[in-house]
């Protein structure tokens, strides 16, 4: 496990990790954004090729994290599930070991976009599931990125992505962090999600994350 990147923001410490994650020390208490369990299930039933092991390989990233770190409460930021045509029960049944593995946690759900249309999960999960914002310290916890009139957002949603450009056309799409005074963005922490190519504002800190590290974008 990589070391993190500590960063400071509205006067609390705050770890930007590897594993697309952000843990905040002061709470114990682990973010994460955009899992979407069930995406790989859902497009196996429209007949698509695409890989299987997706959930397994997400949950284990997950696994690693909360061995690593202090953690009484996970809060995912919305779409942790895809589609109501990914709950197919091998999915769910890794899902449920899963949260067995980590029964003393506390772990919220703020519903996405997905969410509203796979709907909660399972009552078994004891997943507590609320509608954001979430106010928390001086932040405001929800899905979208939009702002709040009073605390400082940290949302999900679009997947962020930051495309680093070299010679001969070379194009590399890594995902970030965009962490702003106002409103900061989690990368997508799934493994089959896709990502949104974002221009940061000249007032947006971006913190890329790949190959097991967290750098901060130089411009």
């Amino acid at each position: 496990m990589s070391n993190p990147v500590s960063i400071d923001l509205l006067g609390q410490t705050l770890w930007l990790l590897a594993d697309k994650a952000l843990y905040w020390p002061a709470r114990r208490l682990m973010l994460l954004a955009d899992v979407h369990i069930g995406k790989a299930a859902t497009f196996r039933a429209q007949h698509l090729p695409v890989p299987r092991g997706t959930t397994h390989a997400t949950l284990q990233r997950l696994d690693r994290l909360l061995a690593s770190y202090p953690c009484e409460r996970l809060i995912i930021l919305g779409d942790f599930l895809h589609a109501r045509a990914g709950r197919a029960p091998a999915t769910l049944e890794r899902v449920r070991a899963w949260r067995e593995a980590h029964a003393a946690m506390t772990v919220t759900l703020l519903r996405g976009n997905h969410d509203q249309h796979a709907g909660d999960p399972p009552q078994c999960l004891r997943i507590e599931v609320l509608d954001g914002p979430l106010l928390l310290g001086p932040f405001a916890l929800q899905h979208e990125p939009e702002p709040h009139p009073t605390h400082a957002v940290i949302a999900g949603h679009v997947h962020p992505v930051f495309v680093l450009r070299g010679r001969a056309r070379q194009r590399l799409r890594l995902p970030c962090f965009v962490m702003g005074e106002r409103v900061s963005v989690l990368p997508a922490f799934g493994d089959f999600t896709g990502g949104w190519a974002i221009a940061p504002a000249a007032d947006e800190r971006v913190y890329l994350a790949a190959d097991g590290q967290v750098w901060p974008l130089q411009r």
